[in-house]
């Protein structure tokens, strides 16, 4: 995503010595011989449905770590090659796993928790103090909120925006928080040596304006290396693509990537630094208090 995401694709995909060594080139992606290996025993020794490879691409892409935090410098680039910069810090905090339920079953399936997340912008100086947050709550309606200094004003952003322009980027407000699993059917597709390739189509289409994606999750690491949107025609109009991942903290995580906008040729490419987890912030931290003011213990 912006995140969250930071959830994927081709054109130079490269990820550190330290983490998953994969490579992608041109419209293909490559895996270095030993992962090859690794990925086809792993899979041998355990067969994955495909609601085991969503859940855990899902676990790896916004649920690693109690919470994480990151600085994101986010690059908007038009039509005519024009560039606009955004900088902003994103926390996230998972809501602590209910007593109990500390299987790996548990673990690995983390659609039934909720989340916040809280994105605070600094450049360029028309949306410094700007701050967007996002109760997550699987099984119902996101509740999100969005402060703008100018007008010293919160407002609520509606369920019927999520799929709108986040901050005049490609992403969509639902890329940051992520979208819920009980949104869409999905299909195994196809199987490779490296990837898992999962189609999903909506189960309210009229909710959304794709009529189906595909996304290639790495057998290893559960990283989504590519997404690609469809519209009703079946034409592509929207891809995600990884452009680095880095193991932090023993979590695979994704540290550039992009959308790109098919239709009008424009795109965002998000960078991710000072990525850390479990760094224990407060629940009051998501409130509407911190909408205004900053927690400046964790924003810098």
């Amino acid at each position: 995503m912006l995140l969250h995401t930071k959830q994927l694709f081709l054109g130079g995909l490269t990820l550190a010595a330290a983490a998953v060594p994969v490579l992608a080139v041109g419209a293909a992606v490559a895996v270095q011989q030993p992962v090859q290996e690794e990925a086809q025993e792993a899979t041998k020794a355990k067969p994955t449905t495909v609601e085991d490879v969503v859940a855990a691409a899902n676990r790896v892409c916004y649920y690693q770590g109690r919470d994480r935090s990151s600085k994101v410098s986010m690059e908007i680039v038009d039509a005519q090659g024009r560039k606009r910069m955004r900088e902003m810090t994103i926390l996230r905090r998972n809501e602590p796993e209910p007593e109990g339920t500390g299987s790996d079953e548990a673990i690995l399936d983390c659609s039934s928790r909720e989340q916040s997340f809280y994105v605070r912008f600094q450049r360029p100086a028309d949306v410094d103090k700007t701050t967007f947050m996002v109760h997550k709550k699987p099984g119902s309606d996101d509740d999100r909120w969005l402060y703008l200094p100018a007008l010293d004003l919160v407002k609520r952003v509606s369920s019927a925006d999520k799929r709108s322009s986040f901050v005049g980027s490609h992403f969509y407000y639902e890329d940051v928080s992520g979208r819920h699993l009980q949104a869409d059917e999905r299909t195994l597709v196809e199987t490779t040596d490296n990837y898992w390739v999962v189609e999903a189509k909506p189960k309210d289409p009229t909710s959304v304006e794709f009529a189906s994606y595909k996304m290639w999750v790495h057998r290893v690491s559960a990283v989504v290396v590519k997404m690609e949107y469809k519209d009703a025609k079946k034409e592509t109009y929207r891809t995600y693509e990884v452009l680095g991942v880095e193991t932090i903290q023993g979590n695979p995580t994704v540290v550039k990537a992009k959308m790109t906008d098919l239709r009008t040729k424009g795109s965002t490419t998000v960078t991710y630094s000072a990525v850390k987890y479990d760094i224990g912030l407060p629940e009051d931290l998501f409130t509407e208090r911190y909408l205004r003011r900053a927690p400046r213990k964790f924003v810098k």
